[in-house]
């Protein structure tokens, strides 16, 4: 109780003093190697001119004063041009990782700090990226197609002020005028569209209107151009009507399609190797002796697949279109398959989606653990599958922002993770979110090993139940109260 009256009272205090004030500097040495090539280093230094407010209250430290010389990195007294002497040389390893993917909060998060859109169209606006193809989702992430690329491509070519920034805000400031009944939603549709003397200086209208601008560049676009997006070496992705491939050596050269759902950060240069290098010819197997037409096995655009008459069936994961075989693709074409009826009547089926094997029975569906399975399942198998509580599996967690080492306590992979509430290090059994001063890129090992064993040392966390109130009693009818005085009085 004394702890928790002393961080009340230590930051009630700290909240009327004044502010901390404080000087960085960043000395930079250059020097020239036996070999003449120029290195160059950097140290930062940072002390505490007056403590202010740090001087009662520091987050998460109990001895301010302690802490406040912690804070501080002080730097040689130094001139320019000086010369110095290197002692010795540590090197250390530092790795980055990519920004992590937008989710649709954080998509909206950045419209809102841009001006763009407001809370009433944003779900419209998530919906639509995703309707047009320009992104899919992969769990909670929004991961971009290449229409997205080629979309992109072509408006900030040749229509570079309808993508800016700037110009779609004050758009969305026109449009709440417009809502707010200040402009005539009719008078500036037109002036945008077929151009105005009276919009704002430099602005759609002003420059002749939409129409007129699309009109005047319309026949510059270069189509092939824009849906060409080169990605290393000779070797580029075309957005075609079927939609996006892979082309090397020009028009004659390789093709290969893009497999539906491939990121195109997960088109690496080994990927595009096995993609191009795959077969691309469609392989006869044989005639099916029930139906007597001929059986294929062909590359699509979802992966290979065997076709028979109008029949179609992907092939599992580990075969191959090399080395299928017509008893192969015979059965693979029996799916889905029909495996029984129900008591009740409905049919039982087993088949092959999207996220791998499953059993359906009207709308209820449960996986199957192989794809092999969807020739053995009997029907009992599949009834007790499906009389199974469905499992309701968490999306796979986000990549870790960046690894930085064994924690020296618990031995376990220190991480740096995006969080609900912002990034924190994590050793897989305690969680620290990251202070005010602490940078996912900078941030250390021992940093995080300090904020780890400072959370570990405050306990876990208890929730406290939350208490129901009282349930009412119910008021008496005074209907039945006069009723039974009534047959009283009888």
């Amino acid at each position: 109780e004394f702890r928790l009256y002393e961080l009340i009272w230590k930051r009630t205090v700290a909240s009327q003093m004044a502010d901390a004030v404080g000087q960085s500097v960043s000395l930079r040495l250059a020097g020239t190697s036996e070999t003449g090539e120029v290195a160059e280093f950097a140290a930062s230094g940072k002390t505490i001119t007056f403590p202010g407010f740090l001087r009662a209250y520091v987050e998460g430290s109990d001895d301010p004063d302690a802490e406040l010389e912690d804070a501080e990195r002080r730097l040689p007294r130094v001139e320019r041009g000086q010369p110095l002497s290197a002692l010795a040389l540590e090197p250390t390893g530092h790795t980055t990782s990519p920004p992590a993917r937008y989710t649709e909060a954080s998509l909206v998060k950045a419209l809102e700090e841009l001006g763009i859109g407001r809370p009433s169209t944003y779900a419209s606006i998530m919906q639509t990226i995703q309707d047009r193809g320009y992104v899919f989702k992969k769990g909670t992430a929004l991961v971009p197609t290449w229409v997205a690329f080629a979309v992109v491509g072509l408006l900030e070519t040749y229509f570079a002020r309808l993508v800016d920034y700037g110009f779609t805000a004050s758009v969305e400031e026109d449009l709440d005028a417009i809502a707010t009944g200040r402009r005539q939603s009719l008078d500036w549709l037109t002036g945008f569209y077929f151009g105005s003397d009276h919009g704002k200086d430099g602005g759609i209208a002003q420059s002749g209107g939409l129409k007129a601008m699309v009109a005047e560049r319309l026949g510059e676009i270069d189509a092939r151009g824009v849906n060409s997006i080169p990605i290393g070496g000779d070797v580029i992705v075309r957005v075609g009507r079927y939609g996006p491939y892979l082309q090397r050596g020009g028009d004659e050269g390789q093709r290969a399609s893009i497999p539906e759902g491939l990121a195109p950060d997960e088109l690496t240069p080994d990927k595009v190797e096995e993609l191009l290098s795959a077969p691309s010819g469609d392989r006869d197997l044989g005639v099916d002796p029930a139906s007597g037409e001929p059986v294929v096995a062909k590359a699509g655009r979802y992966g290979p697949y065997v076709q028979s008459g109008e029949r179609t069936a992907s092939l599992f994961a580990a075969m191959s279109l090399d080395t299928l075989t017509l008893e192969e693709a015979l059965r693979l074409l029996t799916i889905p398959r029909i495996v029984g009826a129900a008591p009740d009547g409905e049919e039982v089926v087993a088949s092959n989606g999207r996220y791998g094997p499953y059993v359906k029975k009207g709308a209820e569906t449960r996986s199957l653990a192989a794809e092999d399975q969807l020739f053995t399942v009997t029907l009992d198998e599949a009834l007790a599958l499906l009389a199974q509580p469905k499992a309701r599996g968490r999306a796979a967690a986000a990549a870790p922002l960046r690894e930085l080492g064994a924690d020296p306590v618990t031995g376990g992979p220190v991480l740096v993770r995006e969080g609900r509430f912002g990034p924190y290090v994590t050793d897989g059994e305690s969680n620290a979110s990251l202070r005010k001063g602490d940078d996912i890129e900078s941030i250390t090992l021992e940093r995080a090993a300090e904020l780890l064993a400072d959370r570990r040392a405050r306990g876990p966390v208890t929730k406290t139940a939350r208490k129901r109130a009282p349930a009412k009693k119910a008021a008496r009818a005074p209907a039945k109260k006069a009723a039974k005085k009534a047959s009283a009085a009888g």
